[in-house]
């Protein structure tokens, strides 16, 4: 082939390719995603960094346990408590609203253990000798708490086992 005619090829080519690209730009951006499944998507990122909060805050609630201090407990326990308020507060699209509720309701189970841990370790440290905590009662208590901690679990993954469901179909 002589130059003039790679040269013509080469503009019409490029030509088609700009001329590509115009319509392309023009055209609404398809995604494939409609505004139900947008939100969908939406909401499973709110809940996803709703959970790392969470966990972060829970973290803390780890650090102040391993220093036994009931006060710094009910501190960190009240902070993770934020965090589930802010799960709780987030707008649910319809098609989520049963998961949504897995989530609370999980979420609530794990308040309650985190109340009851504080509680009980507070006893025990205001304990006197005129009122001894009765430590014949502690592993009973220990056992409704790490119950209710195990609930809450439990239905956090029963949550996230829908969701995985929900994002196949």
């Amino acid at each position: 082939m002589n130059r003039k005619t790679i040269a013509r090829m080469t503009a019409a080519l490029a030509g088609v390719i700009l001329a590509g690209g115009l319509l392309a730009g023009c055209m609404s951006p398809n995604t494939g995603a409609t505004d139900q499944q947008q939100a969908n998507r939406t909401y499973m990122t709110q809940v996803n960094r709703a959970m790392e909060d969470l966990n972060g805050r829970l973290a803390g609630f780890d650090e102040a346990v391993a220093q036994g201090n009931p006060v710094n407990m009910r501190a960190k326990a009240d902070d993770a408590f934020a965090a589930i308020d802010d799960l709780a507060a987030i707008e649910t699209p319809d098609a989520m609203k049963d998961l949504q509720k897995g989530y609370v309701d999980g979420c609530t189970a794990l308040k309650d253990a985190l109340n009851g841990y504080v509680d009980l370790y507070t006893e025990i440290d205001s304990a006197t000798e005129e009122h001894p905590f009765d430590f014949g009662t502690y592993d009973d208590r220990i056992k409704a708490v790490q119950d209710k901690y195990n609930e809450g679990i439990d239905q956090l993954k029963a949550a996230d086992e829908e969701a995985l469901k929900l994002n196949e179909d």
